[in-house]
C-alpha cells in the first residue's frame, strides 16, 4: 500500500546532540584517546595575555584542521562548510547546532601566518608520543620511502634556471678517505678545489665538474621541482620521504622539491628516527637507497640495510660488472679470461679505476663483449665503499632480509595508498616548500592519530 509522507522539517524537537553522535564514531574515538589541551602548551606564547580582542580557541583551529586530514577534505574552506552541516563535527568541535563555525579565512590565516613550523612539529611529535606511550610503535624494523605531490602549478609555465647541486652530507667523509687510499697507493691526494683527480695525468673520469645544474623551474611555485613518473607523466611536484615501523605508525617526514633523488634526504630522515628510536635493528628501503654511502652508514651503526634486487648496470651483450672480480689482497680486479687489470688511481667520486693491458686485450677472443673502447683497454671501477654494498647484499638473500623488505608492500607502501585515496595527499592546494611541509606535517599527525584512536578504543 503506498502512502505519502507526512512533511516534518518544520517540527519543533528537543534533541541532546551528545546523542546524536554514533558511539562508534571515529571522532568519538579520537576525542577519548588524547586530551587537546596540550595544544595550549605549544600556542600560548602566540597570544596576549591581555591584550586585543579574544581569540579563536587554538584547540578548536587544530580540531578543524585535523578534521580536513581526517576525512580527506580538500581545502578549509569546503571543511567548514561540511562542519556547519554535520553534527558529528559540531559535537567534536564542542559547538551546539546552532553556534556559527569561525570563518575559514581566520582558520588559513592561523596556520599559514600565525603559527610557526614548530607548532606543526610539536603536533606531529606530541601524537607520536602519545603512541610510543602505549606501545604502539615497533621500531625494531623501519621504512622510509618517498611518493611524490602533485604540486599547485601549472606544468606550461616554467623557464629555464641554474640550480646548486644539493650537497652531500658524507661529502668530507669521502673525501678524507678518497686521499687515505691514494695516499696508501702512492697517489697524491686531491686538493680541496681540485676539479680533475690527477692534474699531471689526467686520470680522472670527470673533466668538467660543476656546482650548478640547469633546471625548469616553475613561474608559479619555484619551490616545487619537475617531477618524471613513468616516460610520459611530467608535472611541478614535492617529494615526501616518509619513514614508519612496522604497524604503519609514521615515524619522521621530510619534504623536498620533486627533482631531488631520493638518496640525498636519507640521512635526515634516518638521522632523526634513530635518534628518537635507538633500538632500530633493520632499515627497509627500497632501490633507490641502495648506494655505497647508505648502506656504510647503516652497517656502521650496527644495523643492517633491508634492499631488494637491483639489476647490474652495463650495455647489453657485454660482460655484467659482477664478472669483473676484484682481488683485495694484491688490489686488481681479474676479467672473465682471467687477466689481470691493474690499479690507477682512485677518483674524486671515490671509484678505483683498474685498468687493462691494450695487448692482451687486442688478442681477447671477447674483446667484443667487453669494451668498444679505440685503444682496446677496459677500465673497471669499484667504490671503496663497495663492501658495505656487498654485505647488504649478502643480507637480501638471509631469512630476516627477505622476511623485512616484504613487509614493505603493507606498511610505507599502504601509507602512500591511504595518504591519497583517502586523506587527500594526491595534491597540494598550498605553495612553498615550508607551506606543503607544514601541511604534510598536520596530514601525518592526523594518519597517525586515526591509528592510534582506532587502537586504543
Amino acid at each position: 500500500m503506498l502512502e505519502r509522507p507526512k512533511n516534518l522539517r518544520n517540527n519543533l524537537q528537543i534533541v541532546d546532540l551528545e546523542s546524536l553522535v554514533p558511539e562508534n564514531h571515529l571522532l568519538r574515538k579520537i576525542d577519548a584517546a588524547i586530551d587537546f589541551d596540550r595544544v595550549y602548551d605549544f600556542v600560548e606564547h602566540l597570544y596576549s595575555a591581555d591584550k586585543g580582542r579574544p581569540a579563536v580557541d587554538p584547540v578548536m583551529l587544530v580540531k578543524i584542521v585535523l578534521i580536513q586530514h581526517l576525512f580527506g577534505i580538500r581545502s578549509l574552506r569546503q571543511t567548514v562548510k561540511e562542519i556547519e552541516m554535520n553534527i558529528a563535527y559540531r559535537w567534536f568541535l564542542g559547538l551546539d547546532i546552532v553556534s556559527p563555525v569561525p570563518h575559514f579565512s581566520t582558520v588559513s590565516y592561523a596556520f599559514a601566518t600565525r603559527f610557526p613550523s614548530q607548532v606543526f612539529e610539536d603536533i606531529f611529535t606530541w601524537i607520536l608520543e602519545e603512541a610510543v606511550s602505549r606501545g604502539f610503535v615497533d621500531p625494531s624494523i623501519i621504512f622510509i620511502d618517498s611518493t611524490h605531490i602533485k604540486a599547485n602549478a601549472n606544468k606550461k609555465k616554467a623557464k629555464k634556471g641554474l640550480a646548486r647541486k644539493t650537497a652531500r652530507a658524507y661529502d668530507q667523509q669521502l673525501r678524507k678517505e678518497i686521499n687515505e687510499d691514494r695516499l696508501k697507493n702512492g697517489k697524491k691526494p686531491l686538493k680541496d678545489d681540485d676539479n680533475n683527480n690527477d692534474d699531471e695525468n689526467n686520470e680522472g673520469s670527470d673533466q668538467t665538474p660543476s656546482d650548478t645544474r640547469e633546471v625548469t623551474v616553475s613561474t608559479t611555485d619555484p619551490d616545487s621541482g619537475l617531477f618524471h613518473k613513468g616516460e610520459h607523466k611530467v608535472v611541478f611536484a614535492y617529494s615526501a620521504h616518509i619513514a614508519c615501523d612496522r604497524n604503519n605508525f609514521i615515524l619522521d617526514l621530510e619534504v623536498t622539491p620533486g627533482n631531488v633523488h631520493d638518496s640525498l634526504v636519507f640521512d635526515a630522515v634516518y638521522d632523526t628516527v634513530v635518534e628518537r628510536f635507538p633500538e632500530v635493528e633493520i632499515i627497509a628501503v627500497d632501490a633507490a637507497y641502495k648506494t655505497p654511502w647508505i648502506c656504510k652508514k647503516i652497517i656502521d651503526d650496527g644495523r643492517m640495510p633491508s634492499t631488494p634486487y637491483k639489476r647490474p648496470a652495463g650495455k647489453k651483450g657485454f660482460f655484467r660488472p659482477y664478472e669483473f672480480v676484484y682481488d683485495e689482497y694484491y688490489n686488481c680486479v681479474i676479467c672473465p679470461n682471467n687477466h689481470i687489470l691493474t690499479y690507477s688511481t682512485t677518483n674524486k667520486n671515490g671509484y678505483r679505476e683498474f685498468k687493462s693491458d691494450p695487448n692482451a686485450c687486442r688478442a681477447c677472443p671477447d674483446l667484443a663483449r667487453c669494451t668498444s673502447s679505440r685503444n682496446h683497454q677496459k677500465i673497471v671501477t669499484k667504490h671503496i665503499w663497495e663492501s658495505y654494498v656487498e654485505q647488504a647484499e649478502d643480507f637480501r638473500h638471509s631469512p630476516a632480509g627477505k622476511a623485512s623488505y616484504a613487509l614493505r608492500g603493507e606498511t610505507i607502501e599502504r601509507i602512500f595508498a591511504d595518504a591519497k585515496e583517502k586523506h587527500g595527499m594526491r595534491f597540494t592546494l598550498h605553495r612553498g616548500l615550508v607551506r606543503v611541509l607544514n601541511w604534510a606535517k598536520l596530514k601525518c599527525a592526523a594518519m597517525n592519530l586515526k591509528k592510534l584512536a582506532l587502537w586504543a578504543c
